[in-house]
């Protein structure tokens, strides 16, 4: 049988030149939005030019957004305001653009943060880290760490922080590095209430960045004195610090049942 008839087109046609599949066109038959007004001598159901031009204005107000509801209201409700149903759309077209706007910003910044590692400019890192810090160092990390969970975990942090924030994470860091001297000063043992107090408040500052475990701790108290650059770090603040800092790691973990002998990193 022929696509066209004398009197309209097949459904198969019709989806053909509407470009819309036939399942859909049963669809909207099924619902009473668009029904075949004729059929043929064989009974194949076909769309007069009546039926093709409500189909076409179904497809253009489908494809701006309408739902099939909306569609048949302006189609079928007597005095309905084809403009304001329009207009309405368009407001939903753009809330759904300024979502969609920020979703890009956001992974602007996403992907800003896991390349860059610290979305601020030199001369603010210089600032707020101080005059020690190397505007450097977070792309010399990105190249070493670049492939690990942890980086992107920081990645993620660091993608929604501003100046800000990371003033507040550096006020901490440096509150902790102060009272670890005091402590050192003072001669406070390792494993002792004091000492595990400022190992927590360690792990806490730490995990800013990324989640640390007791584990995790361990192994960068190993780091902090094997390291050169680390331990140069924390001895600055006050000679010895460096050690005592890994052995109070060591023995707070012990107090929460890890051996810091086979501590590993996870």
């Amino acid at each position: 049988m022929s696509d066209t008839g004398t009197d309209g087109v097949t459904v198969g046609r019709a989806a053909s030149d509407l470009g819309v599949t036939v399942r859909t066109l049963h669809h909207w038959d099924e619902i009473g939005l668009a029904s075949p007004s004729t059929r043929t001598d064989a009974g194949y159901r076909l769309y007069t030019a009546a039926d093709i031009g409500r189909l076409q204005r179904i497809a253009v107000y489908r494809e701006v957004g309408l739902g099939l509801d909306q569609i048949r209201a302006v189609l079928d409700e007597p005095g309905r305001d084809t403009s304001a149903a329009l207009r309405e759309q368009r407001e939903d077209v753009s809330r759904s653009l300024a979502r969609l706007e920020n979703l890009r910003a956001g992974l602007d910044r996403m992907i800003e943060a896991h390349e860059r590692g610290v979305l601020l400019t030199a001369d603010e890192q210089l600032s707020i880290f101080g005059p020690g810090w190397n505007p450097d160092w977070p792309a010399l990390a990105r190249r070493r760490y670049g492939d690990s969970p942890q980086w992107q975990q920081y990645a993620e942090r660091a993608a929604a922080r501003g100046p800000d924030q990371w003033r507040t994470i550096t006020a901490t860091m440096s509150a902790l590095e102060a009272d670890l001297a005091a402590a050192v000063d003072a001669g406070v043992e390792p494993g002792t209430p004091p000492a595990d107090a400022l190992v927590e408040r360690h792990r806490a500052a730490i995990s800013e960045y990324f989640p640390v475990s007791r584990s995790m701790q361990v192994c960068l108290g190993r780091m902090y004195e094997a390291d050169a650059a680390f331990a140069t770090h924390y001895d600055g603040i006050r000679p010895g610090l460096a050690s005592w800092l890994r052995r109070s790691i060591d023995e707070s973990a012990r107090t929460h049942g890890v051996d810091p002998d086979t501590a590993v990193w996870e």
